[in-house]
């Protein structure tokens, strides 16, 4: 593998950049962003060594790490440009209509359609770092519909990178995704806007926030222009995920309101589970 190029230069396809390069110091990696910052900082840290519009035709692996609703058509219009030796892979947070929208593009055996679960709640090419992916996971989707040897340069790179491969339907990841990735941002931004809305009223609320409270709304910090975009691409999925966290919301609060001591604590007892389905996971 001698050269990547990289379309959207923030967190994910810095950390990629940043990564690959540290495990191939020869690497050629090209790349490009909307933002002229994130350009310019991306070159001054080292995430690409040249800054290109359009890959190289001898390009082996092109990254598109842009917002969830631009990667459709980003996605196609690549596809158009790359040679027959260059496979394109998106990150993005959502599946099913990147891989509905290629299904009959003449080039789909160069697309491989892939995730990585990670990130921070930080953004942009300055949140970018070498070791955001070691040891994640990274779910590829439709592997079937990707050409054989194309595969092989993924393959060199995830493997470099340290990620560890999961392989999944695109409608299940996106329905899997709602619950535990998309529901989880939903929550921590309401959170954050209650305790805004309260702000207003009672200016000390914030010299009372604990630990507990950092580490919820911490998602909250996310960005807006990431996060949009997701919620509306996978809106069915994530409404189905809303219906059932406001059914247990309005269930609580019934129970609090009747000053239930004893059935709450025996949901909280029952929900408490989730700690050895959490360290069976890590």
């Amino acid at each position: 593998m001698n050269k990547i190029h990289i379309v959207g230069l923030g967190l994910l396809g810095g950390s990629f950049g940043l990564g690959a390069r540290r495990k191939f110091p020869e690497l050629k990696v090209t790349g490009n962003d909307i933002s002229a910052q994130n350009l310019n900082d991306a070159q001054t840290l080292g995430i690409i060594t040249e800054s290109k519009e359009i890959p190289d035709s001898d390009t082996d692996l092109v990254i598109l790490a842009t917002p969830a609703d631009t990667l459709g058509d980003l996605l196609i219009k690549t596809l158009d440009q790359v040679g027959p030796e260059t496979l394109v892979i998106d990150l993005g947070s959502t599946k099913s209509n990147l891989c509905q929208r290629v299904q009959n593009h003449p080039k789909r055996a160069q697309y491989l359609a892939g995730h990585p679960i990670a990130g921070t709640e930080y953004s942009g090419p300055k949140a970018a770092f070498a070791d955001l992916l070691d040891r994640k996971v990274m779910i590829l989707c439709e592997m079937e519909k990707t050409d054989l040897h194309l595969k092989e340069k993924a393959y060199q790179l995830f493997d470099a990178l340290n990620l560890k491969l999961r392989f999944m339907d695109p409608q299940e990841h996106d329905r899997h995704l709602a619950f535990v990735s998309h529901l989880s941002h939903v929550s921590s931004f309401m959170l954050g806007k209650t305790v805004l809305q309260k702000m207003a009223d009672e200016k000390n609320i914030f010299d009372m926030a604990g630990s507990g409270f950092a580490s919820t709304v911490r998602l909250a910090k996310s960005s807006p222009a990431m996060w949009a975009p997701i919620l509306t691409e996978n809106k069915d999925n994530i409404l189905a995920a809303l219906d059932g966290f406001i059914g247990n919301l309005q269930d609580i609060r019934s129970k609090i309101a009747e000053s239930d001591n004893d059935s709450l604590h025996q949901d909280m007892a029952e929900i408490n589970k989730i700690r050895d389905i959490l360290d069976l996971g890590k």
